[in-house]
């Protein structure tokens, strides 16, 4: 498997990635793996077409405020 070096990490980032491993009992290693796995895995492209799915579910016409729709049924009463 490869393997990657990262230089000049400031330490107060380190510091708070070796507390965030350590608060979920994993090494500072598999933290990082894991972190890396995460942002490798929705590129933007994805993401973007997710949300255009999900805005081709929402139906078309008149969209309305809830505030409006309960002052209409205040008037109601």
């Amino acid at each position: 498997m490869p393997q990657v070096l990262i230089r000049n990490v400031e330490e107060s980032v380190l510091a708070a990635l070796r507390a965030r491993a350590a608060s979920r009992g994993l090494s500072l290693e598999a933290e990082l793996r894991e972190v890396l796995i995460r942002a490798a895995g929705h590129p933007r492209a994805e993401i973007a077409e997710e949300f255009a799915a999900v805005r081709a579910l929402t139906p078309r016409g008149i969209r309305r405020l809830a505030e409006d729709l309960v002052r209409e049924g205040r008037d109601e009463r």
